[in-house]
């Protein structure tokens, strides 16, 4: 448990931590906004391109060494940004580090699968906490540390290899137990109808994220709140998804219900979407918070779902590597089409209630994602 809480922390701050000093490093090493957004860009497209590797990686060297070798790749990239006073160094240490979440993360839920089959959702709920706490502390220490390291913001942004490290010390003392010669198979299930709906759930989810972190301050700023107002209602958003996280998760294995669970999730979120975008001024705090505890649910039940629909470790990377391929390939274009749409329709209330009819779209498929009974008895304690 200690091994997959230390792993699953890594997986955002290499990522997050750009946030709060992305303008600074701009205007410092002189770089247009669209080369520096490649910082985030580029990882999120890489976990969607690379995640397809993670189960011959498996096969070929074991679950727990092809885990510890992506930890170890983190955890070189983010030292690297000691020397990031360069746009090539820091374009290619957020490869590295987008390249290994790509394979971790499919690796991770295998992990999940076969050493916590009669706890699954407990152990979800503690995993999607945990990345949910890395990426917020990504987001929250960074600045305030580069500050007390003399203001260098190098070494704000190398900061998070100090966790990556310690992750990647628990890893390699793990024992690395092969895959069983019956699962040999490693390619991803591209022709299965259930594999589908499981992956465009997840795009919708992604898409929704990645396009609420990038444009949702700017919605309420553009309506006369304050940048710090603004900043605020997204802190209560990114917070209150830490509970959420670690609840959603239990509460579907308790229940057996998840995607009655995931629907309602999907109205909430609709509900606050359509707020958002026809009345902001309708306190947009609790709004937001809201909107955190659905989207930050789904989040944490997706990952969940491979779990449920495959019955073997390996089955599930496979899954896992499927839905995170096509999620974060259709995911990293939502910000970048919102932001398009804002400039056609000259604000952003029709782009957001293009994001509310996508979120009720993720209501109706979550429906669609009823477990199946085969699977349910076989993963059911």
């Amino acid at each position: 448990m200690l091994a997959l809480v230390l792993a699953a922390i890594n997986l955002r701050p290499g990522i997050t931590s750009f946030a709060p000093l992305i303008e600074r490093i701009a205007e410092e090493l002189s770089l247009s906004r669209s080369v520096i957004s490649l910082t985030t860009a580029l990882p999120v497209l890489l976990m969607g391109l690379l995640a397809p590797l993670a189960p011959r990686l498996a096969v070929r060297f074991g679950l727990e060494r092809t885990i510890s070798l992506c930890l170890g790749l983190i955890g070189l990239a983010l030292l690297l940004r000691l020397f990031g006073k360069s746009a090539p160094v820091l374009i290619g240490t957020a490869a590295m580090v987008g390249a290994g979440i790509a394979v971790a993360g499919p690796l991770l839920s295998g992990f999940i699968k076969r050493y916590f089959l009669e706890q699954m959702g407990k152990t979800a709920a503690y995993y999607s906490l945990s990345m949910a706490v890395g990426g917020t502390i990504g987001v929250v220490l960074t600045a305030p540390a580069a500050e007390l390291l003399g203001d260098r913001w190098t070494w704000g942004l190398a900061l998070w290899a100090i966790p990556a490290v310690l992750a990647l010390l628990i890893w390699w003392r793990l024992p690395n137990q092969p895959e069983p010669t019956v699962e040999s198979r490693t390619g991803l299930p591209w022709r299965e109808p259930r594999a589908w709906l499981v992956s465009i759930y997840f795009a919708l989810q992604a898409g929704l994220f990645y396009a609420l972190a990038t444009w949702l301050v700017a919605r309420y700023h553009e309506v006369g709140f304050s940048l710090l107002q603004s900043n605020a209602f997204f802190s209560g958003f990114m917070l209150i998804g830490l509970p959420s996280a670690f609840i959603m998760p239990w509460l579907a294995q308790r229940f057996g219900r998840r995607h009655l669970l995931m629907a309602c999730c999907g109205v909430l979120a609709t509900v606050c979407l359509l707020v958002i975008a026809w009345l902001p001024q309708v306190n947009p705090l609790l709004v937001c918070m809201l909107l955190g505890v659905a989207l930050n649910g789904t989040f944490s039940m997706s990952l969940v779902l491979p779990m449920y629909e495959a019955n073997s470790p390996l089955a599930v990377s496979r899954l896992t590597a499927m839905m995170l391929c096509t999620g974060y390939c259709l995911a990293c274009f939502t910000p970048v089409l919102t932001g398009l749409g804002r400039d056609i329709a000259g604000d952003y209330r029709e782009p957001f209630l293009v994001l509310a009819t996508m979120s009720a779209a993720m209501s109706l498929l979550a429906l669609r994602l009823a477990p199946r009974r085969d699977l349910s008895a076989a993963t059911t304690p």
